[in-house]
């Protein structure tokens, strides 16, 4: 399939999909590309998609970027994650370099000096390196997480990428995914009840107050409000 038949593909299916259930978009998409992968970052949004898909198509590859500075509630999630669904295999990607050989090379706290760099090495890198043997990849990223991701089609061509990408869950509210964890008893991050709405890395992530934008946690004090996963 080239270029011109993919982008023609996504548009008549992100028409076709956008009132469908996340459960049958996923369906679709595992059917439809064989060869697809789901990002995850053991966050609220992910776990769902976790859920939804040992259900739907259990042999789905999973994958999560380890940037080495996750706080240690994400990993103990993993870990009880890998316990709960022990058919699905939870690949472990890292950056190509060590937190040691980035202190030697760009110097300490680069998460504070650069963000974007820390960034690029530590999440976009390895994604970048992680997509290409996929030709589809499912996401968990929200339509209202962000004024970045208002757009955001339940099927789209990531042109950063290269392959088509799909949001079963773009269209639900927080609301949405939190009756979805209780009702299925889904296993998620703790931090979740502590003031955590969005869960990135320990050093870039702090707690949200009430009233805040959910993503305000997120590199709190600088510009930057996206990590270069998702354009």
């Amino acid at each position: 399939m080239n270029l011109f038949e993919k982008e023609a593909l996504v548009q008549q299916k992100a028409v076709e999909l956008e009132n469908a259930t996340a459960e049958e978009i996923l369906a679709y998409a595992v059917e439809a590309f064989p060869n697809i992968t789901f990002a995850c970052s053991f966050g609220a949004e992910d776990v769902v998609l976790v859920d939804m898909l040992q259900k739907i198509s259990p042999t789905t590859d999973i994958f999560y970027l380890d940037t080495d500075f996750h706080f240690k509630e994400t990993y103990e999630t993993r870990d009880r994650m890998v316990e709960r669904y022990p058919g699905i295999p939870f690949v472990r990607v890292q950056p190509e370099i060590t937190p040691e050989e980035q202190v030697e090379q760009f110097g300490p706290e680069l998460w504070k000096s650069d963000a974007n760099q820390c960034c690029n090495i530590r999440k976009v890198q390895p994604l970048t390196n992680i997509l290409t043997k996929y030709n589809a990849w499912i996401t968990g990223i929200r339509r209202d997480q962000a004024p970045t991701r208002a757009n955001a089609k339940k099927v789209e061509y990531d042109t950063k990428f290269g392959l088509i990408k799909f949001n079963p869950i773009a269209g639900w509210t927080t609301e949405d995914v939190w009756n979805y964890i209780r009702e299925n008893d889904v296993i998620y991050n703790p931090l979740h009840d502590n003031y955590y709405p969005s869960i990135g890395c320990e050093y870039c992530t702090r707690q949200v107050m009430p009233g805040e934008d959910p993503r305000a946690g997120r590199w709190s004090g600088q510009e930057k409000t996206e990590c270069g996963l998702h354009k």
